[in-house]
């Protein structure tokens, strides 16, 4: 690493002015299309709404952002890129940012960090310069330029350094909601990134790996490559709760990227109000993928054979169908096990065609308005009611969890009749308003919706935290990218519910995505390695054979482990942690087992300590969340404060989901951790 060539009197100072060109330049791009007038382009309202909700998203997309560099990189070329590299051929330079922007000629300015030519940002080195000169990163304080750093690819003698700038990025202070990390994508990173849409991809992450963060870059990059595509078919990102969804939900629009849903599982499946809980034991059957073929064939059930003929009159002339040709067009449908509702709205047609071929011949010539007619006629649509009446999904699954005879006729051979008590509501329901349903059964009658009509498809899914979820959650989500692909991010060693799963390969079964590529970043950028190695001495018990995160930050002193003598000094002690962890800059989490959090609350009130609740901005006066430990998850904070690890332990049903649940908690701090407990440290941790 060495200073820039001295291109100018002041390097820094010519940076400088082609920033306020390029913010100039956008200024301009935005006013052109705040000016465009088009009354007059389409020729009706309908058109004309659709093109002007496009510009509005436009010229939102077009806007600077004061605190936001327009670019944070330049690579200078060898060679023009694409060109042949000939003796004498002169290089192009290049600014890398979040979006394009080009002058009144239409010269770029800023190079999309997604286009193909910014590429080599990430991925050039040394060994393999990809026919760059020079790299150069620009530091900024507040929005304003204020230093660069060069890199000399085409000197192969010099050694390749950690970049000072880089790493100052990354540890920059997390205030307020989670920033895209587009200025310091790594080259493993990169390759997932610019993966294709056509495949899926699940990426296996450590804390402080950015696999959230991979994953929100992915879609940004894909709606880059193929957005009509994408604008057609849609893009969704799940989350595992709403606070999550809020700490991530700057992220793409920083990106120019505005039209992106989100949303939880509960969101996606909530045809009906939930109300109850389950027990584990219960959540855990109703969670499994068995429960999937119990509906099928509960749904398949009301199909009734034809045992008498069809007799269709018009006019004068009376038409049979013999009951043994019903049966044969009803087993027929069966056979092809094509929805049930689709079934249902064939049948008719299929009738119809079984009295226009007697009508052919007795000699007549009906055409296909005769056979919708026929499809219409009372006496068919009769018959179809008896053999194939219509399904409420909702009132479908009451059934199955209310009536026992019901449920152990399609259960038999698939649960246990021990697992059939468990699932079957203690106070059965009189109808779908009135009963208590809870998360397990909205996924369910989920389930059985898209075995009655097809559940729409999207381009692509991201699923993150996936380790968290059932098979039949999985089976939720898989039916939202049947058509399209999916980025699934997790890690097995985060799973903190009975159902979590044990491994990708049985997880992408259950989505659908057998064939996702399985990527696993291992580098840490976020989480010091002294907090990282503590939490990772729980490895070997919550996740064996999961390799440990090698964090590339050291940070001597950010971790911290005090014991209070009783559990009257505790709450004394875990507010002294978080006034000394106040003085520093940044957010901080304190963050305790959920029966703590009450008491918790009191004392920070008392001693006059404001705080906010997980998905709470902080504001310069208040940047202290106290965070329950269950939901702590997917989120970070500058310095956590963690109370009790015992009571956190002890908070689950079992000791290895609660030691899942402390290695969360005990890797959500960016700069510093400290540890209070006034209970024994558990065994892996002593």
């Amino acid at each position: 690493m060495h200073a820039a060539p001295d291109h100018s009197a002041d390097p820094l100072a010519r940076e400088r002015g082609h920033l306020a060109a390029s913010r100039s330049a956008l200024r301009a791009m935005r006013e052109d299309a705040e000016a465009l007038d088009i009354r007059d382009v389409t020729a009706n309202w309908v058109n004309a709404a659709v093109l002007e909700r496009q510009l509005d998203e436009r010229i939102k997309s077009l806007a600077d952002l004061a605190h936001t560099p327009l670019f944070f990189g330049r690579l200078d070329y060898l060679h023009a890129p694409g060109a042949e590299q000939a003796e004498g051929a002169e290089g192009e330079q290049f600014y890398i940012g979040r979006r394009h922007v080009h002058d009144a000629d239409g010269d770029p300015m800023v190079i999309d960090w997604r286009a193909p030519v910014s590429q080599p940002f990430y991925r050039a080195s040394k060994k393999d310069p990809m026919d760059i000169a020079l790299r150069r990163r620009f530091g900024y304080t507040g929005g304003e330029l204020t230093a660069y750093e060069d890199e000399n690819l085409s000197d192969a003698t010099e050694d390749e350094q950690t970049s000072r700038l880089l790493q100052q990025e990354i540890e920059r202070p997390r205030v307020g909601p989670m920033r895209d990390i587009v200025a310091t994508i790594q080259p493993e990173q990169d390759e997932i990134v610019r993966s294709g849409l056509s495949g899926s991809v699940c990426v296996q992450g450590g804390p402080g790996t950015g696999k959230t963060a991979v994953g929100l870059h992915r879609v940004a990059y894909l709606l880059y490559a193929h957005r009509e595509r994408l604008a057609r078919t849609g893009t969704l990102v799940i989350g595992p709760n709403a606070s999550f969804l809020h700490y991530i939900e700057q992220v793409l629009p920083a990106l120019g990227e505005l039209e992106v849903k989100q949303a939880t599982v509960d969101d996606l499946v909530a045809h009906v109000e939930v109300r109850g809980t389950d027990e584990a034991a219960a959540a855990l059957v109703k969670g499994d993928a068995r429960m999937a073929e119990v509906l099928r064939k509960a749904v398949r059930s009301h199909v009734t054979m034809p045992t008498e003929p069809l007799v269709v009159v018009r006019g004068s002339r009376r038409w049979r169908v013999p009951a043994y040709e019903l049966e044969e067009i009803v087993g027929e449908l069966l056979a092809r096990d094509i929805r049930y509702g689709a079934a249902r709205d064939a049948l008719p047609q299929r009738i119809a065609h079984a009295v226009l071929v007697r009508m052919e011949q007795a000699g007549e010539a009906p055409d296909d308005r005769v056979q919708d007619s026929v499809a219409r006629n009372a006496a068919v649509k009769a018959a179809v009611k008896a053999v194939w009446p219509p399904v409420d999904p909702a009132k479908l699954v009451l059934r199955l969890l209310s009536d026992a005879e019901f449920l152990a006729a399609h259960a038999e051979g698939i649960l246990s009749e021990d697992e059939q008590k468990t699932v079957l509501w203690a106070k059965p329901a009189r109808s779908v308003k009135s009963a208590k349903w809870s998360a397990a059964d909205a996924v369910l009658i989920d389930e059985a919706s898209d075995l009655v009509s097809r559940t729409h498809s999207l381009g692509h899914v991201v699923l993150d935290e996936a380790q968290d979820l059932s098979p039949m959650q999985y089976r939720a989500v898989g039916r939202r990218c049947t058509t399209g692909s999916a980025t699934v991010l997790g890690d097995l060693a985060q799973g903190t519910t009975p159902w979590a799963t044990r491994s990708w390969a049985e997880a992408l079964g259950h989505l659908g995505k057998a064939d996702a590529v399985v990527e696993e970043l291992t580098a840490g950028f976020r989480v010091p390695r002294e907090v990282i190695a503590y939490a990772s001495r729980l490895l070997p018990d919550i996740a064996p054979g999961l390799a440990e995160v090698n964090s590339v930050r050291e940070a001597p002193g950010s971790l911290a482990v005090r014991r209070v003598e009783d559990a009257a000094g505790l709450d004394a002690a875990c507010l002294a942690a978080c006034a000394e962890s106040l003085r520093q800059e940044g957010s901080i989490g304190l963050i305790a087992a959920d029966a703590r959090v009450p008491a918790l609350a009191e004392a920070l009130t008392a001693a006059g300590i404001t705080y906010l609740s997980p998905g709470e901005e902080t504001t310069p006066d208040t940047r202290l969340t106290l965070v329950p430990a269950s939901l702590a998850k997917g989120l970070e904070y500058d310095y956590v404060v963690l109370d009790e690890p015992a009571a956190v332990v002890d908070g689950e049903p079992d000791e290895r989901t609660g030691l899942r649940r402390l290695y969360v908690a005990l890797t959500r701090a960016v700069s510093g951790l400290i540890v209070v407990h006034a209970a024994g440290l558990p065994a892996q941790l002593a």
